[in-house]
């Protein structure tokens, strides 16, 4: 085997266990989870069972379906997520607040109330730390803001449906709109400053209590994004900027039509141009915010699955080989440090595991795709290595309660025969084979720390509705599940 050219990041540095939850799945008063009081509970919670990682769904301005993996922007954070209690504490707005029904509606009311009262009270100090920002962010903000104000002036129509001057970028065109749309290009921006000012002080207050944040970022943009309107170039687009193929997967365990995800392709012969200049900014904005960075769909960097735009799912598609080494030989070059984990899932061929394990990057293991009966299975706890992340299911997969009451008696009895026939009932007794692995991260789904079943799942790929909504609230929390993993974490040296 090929010398790995990169070493351990320090996360992997001991054995580790961390919890799986996207911050919109945390308790709260306004709709959905967010970076207030709550969001800190949840590092104290995690510090005080033991767990020293946790790991979060991409952190994006998402699209009304509310994916995660369809985003506004590369770089741009999720203003939803942004703490109203934040600005009450700061005077930038005037409490109580009550929600209205449409919480998203009103969260974003309530963000233009608190901008025009930031503009009438903050301090010097403050304005100041907005216009840093700003110029340091500048080379995605800009572009983001003004893509933003467009789009809600335009009843957030498709780019590639907006007028020709504005789609086409023409520089006079442009100019118009920055000065048009000035005031509200100062409200994206002053958002943007508000979501990345929480999450770095819920960082700070996560590493004080030794608490690292391990993040994810999707391999592919959104078409309607303000990287596809500004770096047009960087990917397969026709004349009028709409998509010749899309990005997804082909039939496999979880479709059998495949997944038709429907974002464009890079167009990765410009990008070589530049040294991969994009990807170097997208990924240092993510250092900004992780720890970790876990890449979603890592397969897809030595090859992906190109399907025609004109094709209603995945079936009818090809392989196409991507510059995978190339790129990550780039981010090495300009990184000190790497800390990447690899989201191998799916077909893996080794072609793929040799740009894997050529940068030594940790790969997964997920227990519940492990029990099929063969004891070569690259999942079963015996075929682990100690540099990856052993999970019992991901945000993709049902509760791991749900996934062990669908499987038959006698696949129900393989697995306790193969766990030892324990006593811990399910899904802790997956919890606890997660924990015992060699690998050296562990990652329980919070569901399964609650012990829930049906009706806790966060995502069911190939669909698009009734997804990214799941939720906890605190008297869920079970004192005996949380003594009982805070006993096995230390059992097991995490």
């Amino acid at each position: 085997m090929e010398t790995p050219l990169h070493p351990e990041h320090p996360i992997l540095d001991r054995r580790r266990a961390g919890v799986l939850l996207h911050v919109t799945s945390l308790p709260g008063r306004y709709g959905n989870g967010d970076f207030s009081h709550d969001a800190y509970r949840f590092v104290d919670f995690l510090a005080d069972a033991g767990f020293s990682v946790w790991q979060t769904l991409p952190l994006g301005h998402t699209l009304s379906d509310g994916s995660p993996y369809q985003c506004l922007s590369a770089h741009a954070g999720n203003p939803l997520l942004i703490s109203l209690d934040w600005l009450v504490d700061r005077g930038w707005l005037d409490g109580p607040l009550t929600p209205d029904i449409d919480t998203a509606k009103w969260r974003s009311a309530r963000l233009r109330e608190a901008y025009q009262n930031f503009l009438a009270r903050a301090d010097a100090a403050s304005r100041h730390d907005l216009t840093e920002f700003a110029m340091q962010h500048a080379h995605w903000l800009a572009d983001y803001a003004l893509f933003i104000a467009l789009r809600e002036a335009s009843d957030r129509k498709p780019w590639c449906d907006w007028p020709k001057g504005l789609r086409e970028r023409n520089p006079a065109a442009l100019q118009k709109a920055r000065t048009k749309h000035a005031a509200a290009i100062g409200q994206y921006q002053f958002e943007q400053w508000l979501f990345f000012t929480q999450w770095l002080e819920l960082r700070r207050y996560a590493a004080g209590h030794g608490v690292f944040m391990y993040g994810d970022l999707p391999i592919f943009v959104a078409g309607d994004s303000a990287d596809v309107w500004s770096k047009r170039k960087c990917f397969l687009l026709d004349e009028q900027g709409k998509e010749t193929v899309v990005a997804g997967v082909p039939p496999d365990y979880f479709s059998e039509l495949g997944q038709r995800w429907g974002n464009p392709l890079f167009n990765w012969e410009c990008m070589a141009k530049d040294d991969f200049r994009w990807w170097h900014e997208r990924v240092q904005s993510q250092l900004e915010l992780f720890d970790w960075i876990r890449i979603d769909h890592f397969r897809g960097l030595e090859a992906y699955w190109e399907i025609p735009a004109i094709e209603a799912n995945a079936i009818r598609g090809r392989w196409v080989k991507a510059p995978g080494q190339a790129l990550l030989d780039s981010l090495h070059r300009h990184f000190a440090q790497l800390p990447l984990i690899a989201e191998d899932l799916g077909i893996i061929t080794p072609e793929v595991q040799a740009l894997r394990d050529r940068y030594d990057i940790p790969g997964m293991f997920v227990l519940q795709f492990a029990f099929d009966g063969d004891p070569h299975n690259f999942y079963l706890p015996h075929n682990h290595r100690p540099n990856g992340v052993v999970y019992t299911g991901t945000h993709d997969n049902d509760t791991t309660l749900a996934w062990y009451q669908g499987l038959s008696l006698e696949q129900q009895q393989a697995v306790y025969a193969y766990l030892g026939n324990v006593a811990d009932p399910m899904p802790l007794a997956l919890a606890r084979c997660a924990l015992a692995s060699c690998a050296k991260m562990a990652i329980l789904p919070m569901q399964d720390i609650l012990e829930l079943g049906a009706g806790a799942r966060m995502n069911t790929p190939g669909t698009v509705v009734n997804n990214w909504n799941w939720r906890f609230a605190w008297p869920q929390v079970s004192t005996t599940a949380v003594d009982c993993l805070r006993r096995w974490i230390r059992l097991y040296g995490r």
